[in-house]
């Protein structure tokens, strides 16, 4: 038998629930068992398309709308993106002014709601941010939450990894946050009782026995990959720039004005030498003599 896919990998992810809507209306009530429930849900986006799948900055998402015409947005995250709070209400107000045409009441809109499964801890700054992990952001006045401006926007976050780890969510929960943190341990999916989880194994079963399917889930998986890389060098050459023109800066303090080779110079030159050169201007007495030092 061949080793079970990741169902964090958000191709098989997408695969799995928008192929079988009656799991994804489980996630969706388990995640938010205080709110009416949903019966059912229509897909709105079920096909991955070739650009989606080597796409290295989209995040294959799951888009559905429920009898009612609410909208959500289901997202597997494993990569915390900059900006993280920008990028998300940027979507989910996408998704709630997408619904009007030009001309159309408002009271046509419908909830646009987000759920986002983190495969990171977002919040760990304060005591009581390392101790809660389900989230869910509404738009609420800041001295009297209890005054909203209605459900239209909700975005509702859920650390998994952080989750785990502190037991938190009721069972229902819990089990699809074992599923997703240790789809690879027999011992642990053995404690799985909603049977809704136990179907969704079983698809991810039968997608991971399936040739094309596991290339594909590798594509995706290689293209985030190189997407992480190509950031990671990004942001180091942002530090080195960021070096190079603070020694620039220092020389021009000590020195004076300097001529476009020296600038150059610092601007080709790798963060080692950099460091060297920040450690050495204290005591060159020239710039010919930092250089050569």
């Amino acid at each position: 038998m061949k080793p079970l896919l990741d169902p964090k990998n958000d191709y098989v992810f997408k695969r799995v629930f928008t192929e079988h809507p009656d799991a994804l209306v489980h996630l969706i009530n388990d995640i938010r068992p205080d709110l009416p429930p949903v019966v059912e849900v229509e897909i709105i986006n079920p096909t991955i398309t070739p650009e989606e799948l080597t796409g290295k900055s989209i995040v294959l998402d799951v888009l559905a709308q429920d009898a009612n015409g609410n909208r959500y947005n289901i997202e597997m995250q494993v990569r915390r993106y900059n900006d993280w709070g920008k990028r998300s209400s940027y979507y989910l107000s996408k998704m709630l002014t997408e619904q009007l045409s030009a001309g159309e009441d408002y009271t046509e809109l419908n909830a646009a709601i987000g759920i986002h499964l983190l495969d990171f801890d977002l919040y760990s700054e304060t005591p009581a941010q390392k101790q809660q992990a389900l989230w869910r952001f509404e738009m609420r006045d800041g001295q009297q939450p209890e005054v909203t401006l209605g459900d239209t926007l909700q975005l509702n976050l859920i650390e998994m990894k952080k989750a785990d780890r502190l037991g938190l969510g009721d069972r229902n929960l819990r089990d699809w946050i074992t599923l997703f943190e240790h789809w690879q341990e027999e011992t642990r999916m053995a404690s799985i009782r909603h049977d809704a989880v136990k179907n969704v194994r079983g698809y991810i079963r039968q997608l991971s026995a399936d040739e094309e399917s596991r290339r594909l889930a590798f594509v995706r998986e290689r293209a985030q990959r190189d997407e992480s890389t190509l950031l990671k060098e990004a942001e180091a050459r942002g530090e080195v720039k960021g070096e190079a023109q603070t020694l620039l800066k220092l020389i021009k303090l000590k020195f004076g004005d300097q001529p476009e080779w020296v600038e150059t110079k610092l601007n080709t030159a790798d963060k080692n030498q950099l460091d060297q050169w920040v450690a050495d201007i204290l005591v060159a007495e020239s710039v010919v003599a930092l250089f050569k030092g």
